[in-house]
């Protein structure tokens, strides 16, 4: 039986590429998305088997990895799930920032945690977190982004010195730009990040020798403008 690649927060872009990739070097891939009828087209090219998953719900994420444990041992776990919301401060709705909390902060330590215990048994595997610029950078009108994006870091941070004594590898990427998509067109050739080489990094970590682990990758277009 392959071994398994759990990929939450599953979507068109980052998540897609990853999905192709993994599938490609032999991985059953198991998308969670809120609204996995968006996921049609990526399952009848990957072969991926999708689970509907709230991932700031502990028995969704719970049942997730119930699913991938029956499609085989975890080898990856990809928390690219994010919430935000933005605007001036005195005027963020309180509930909005709690669910951007909820999935982006509270999600990851859910999907962490579980991915963790699967991995534990196994004995070896990776975790993997997307972060963005606002992990390191609370921008003007941006703290309902920042803050669960800081909330991630910090939890990858803690997993990585817990785990990676126990043979587990956890990163956590910063997303430095805009990642292409058809539905934007870049100003300046490459001047948004390549999902597909966003992918191959993501791989490249994972497969590193555990004497030279990265815990943090920075990645931003060639022609920064910002």
């Amino acid at each position: 039986m392959a071994n398994v690649a759990v990929i939450a927060g599953a979507g068109s872009g980052l998540s897609a590429s990853l999905a192709r990739l993994l599938t490609r070097e032999g991985l059953n891939v198991v998308l969670a998305a809120r609204n996995v009828d968006k996921l049609a087209a990526l399952i009848k090219e990957t072969g991926a088997q999708a689970v509907e998953t709230d991932v700031s719900d502990a028995a969704s994420v719970e049942r997730l990895f119930e699913a991938a444990d029956k499609a085989g041992p975890l080898e990856i776990a990809v928390f690219n799930a994010s919430g935000r919301t933005r605007g001036p401060i005195a005027e963020l709705d309180p509930e909005a920032v709690k669910q951007a909390l909820l999935v982006g902060a509270y999600g990851g330590f859910l999907v962490g945690q579980q991915a963790a215990r699967s991995l534990l048994a196994r004995g070896s595997g990776s975790i993997l977190f997307t972060g963005a610029s606002a992990s390191l950078k609370g921008f003007s009108g941006s703290a309902g982004f920042a803050m669960p994006k800081f909330g991630l870091r910090g939890l990858a941070q803690s997993m990585a010195r817990e785990l990676g004594a126990k043979n587990i590898h956890v990163a956590h990427f910063i997303i430095d730009g805009q990642i292409a998509s058809p539905a934007r067109t870049p100003e300046r050739p490459d001047s948004h990040l390549s999902p597909d080489a966003i992918a191959e990094t993501y791989l490249a970590v994972h497969r590193q020798q555990r004497s030279a682990w990265s815990f943090e990758v920075e990645l931003r277009p060639w022609v920064e403008t910002f």
